[in-house]
């Protein structure tokens, strides 16, 4: 029987790399998918990939979730669509990258707007709703930068954001038990998507050097990260909150 049967997901950033392969994974185990990007071509070719395949899903793209109205609007709308929601999936992300002495402040507001505020807007949107029907799962793109520095790449901005992301998740998992209200996070370690899949074979060597160190030897691929995703959200994780599942090839445990 699929997992998510008659459940409905709101998915943030469907238009590639993670966010379509939650979408498509969600839709085969029977949810009816509500997504948002900022890229509308992108987030039509997920919505005809979900169909192709006998899923159910409804995109709306440009959507601004750094813009605190219009990410209220979108959940508003995604829930009246579709009449009810359970799921609110946050993948959207967007870092800028750059040494400490090199970032600039605009490169810094525009990580945090993008990869923390977005998530709070989202989420604070949809506790409301959340809380009238009686529960749901808030699930969190996190990252392993948001628990550990890197020497290969200078992310300062983007590890602060996702370590805010994951400290979200605990506190909203707090707040939220007495309504029945699940807030998970998972964590990918390096996961090839469209934005990444260059660092594979032209990064630089500290880059290649740090990937070739993980211990089960490859790379991750967006399904990694999903079928995680995909445990946290179904009722088979009905009695897991708060928590931060690391899916990295066991390299954050090489310190």
């Amino acid at each position: 029987m699929a997992r998510l049967a008659g459940r409905t997901a709101l998915i943030t950033g469907v238009g590639g790399g993670m966010g379509r392969a939650a979408s498509l994974r969600f839709a085969a185990e029977g949810a009816r998918i509500v997504g948002c990007d900022m890229d509308a071509a992108t987030a039509e070719e997920t919505a005809r990939l979900v169909r192709d395949a006998g899923g159910e899903i409804a995109v709306t793209a440009p959507v601004d979730l750094g813009d605190a109205a219009a990410a209220a609007a979108w959940v508003e709308a995604g829930i009246g669509e579709a009449g009810d929601a359970d799921i609110l999936y946050n993948n959207a992300s967007s870092p800028r990258f750059g040494a400490m002495d090199e970032l600039s402040v605009e490169d810094w507001d525009h990580t945090m707007r993008n990869e923390l505020d977005l998530v709070f807007y989202v989420s604070k949107a949809f506790w409301p709703h959340l809380k009238r029907r009686g529960g749901g799962v808030i699930l969190n793109v996190g990252s392993i930068a948001g628990i550990r520095g890197v020497e290969f790449m200078a992310q300062n901005a983007h590890g602060a954001a996702k370590g805010g992301v994951l400290s979200l998740t605990q506190q909203l998992a707090a707040e939220g038990g007495r309504f029945g209200i699940r807030c998970v996070a998972v964590s990918p370690g390096f996961t090839v998507t469209p934005q990444t899949a260059w660092l594979v074979e032209t990064g630089p060597q500290a880059f290649r050097d740090n990937i070739a160190r993980i211990p089960l030897q490859r790379v991750g691929q967006p399904d990694d990260i999903v079928n995680a995703a995909l445990f946290l959200a179904s009722d088979e994780a009905s009695w897991i909150t708060g928590v931060n599942l690391v899916v990295d090839g066991g390299q954050s445990v090489l310190g």
